[in-house]
């Protein structure tokens, strides 16, 4: 258990993966959930990073870890 919370609001799932955003060159980065907690980032529960989708026109990179 990482006793992290999900970052979206009223949400208490436990967090799982970290999204981070370049807003320069409109990138979202998605990956693994990060070992500290990042100040621009916002760690996501399961269910809210499958209903995640990027603003129109940015592109998603994800990091995959082998397990």
């Amino acid at each position: 258990m990482t006793n992290r919370e999900c970052s979206r609001p009223s949400c208490r799932g436990e967090a799982t993966t970290t999204l981070t955003y370049d807003y320069a060159d409109s990138l979202v980065v998605v990956g693994p959930l990060s070992p500290v907690v990042q100040p621009h980032g916002y760690d996501l529960c399961a269910r809210h990073i499958e209903r995640f989708s990027a603003p129109q026109g940015w592109q998603v990179m994800r990091y995959v870890t082998a397990q």
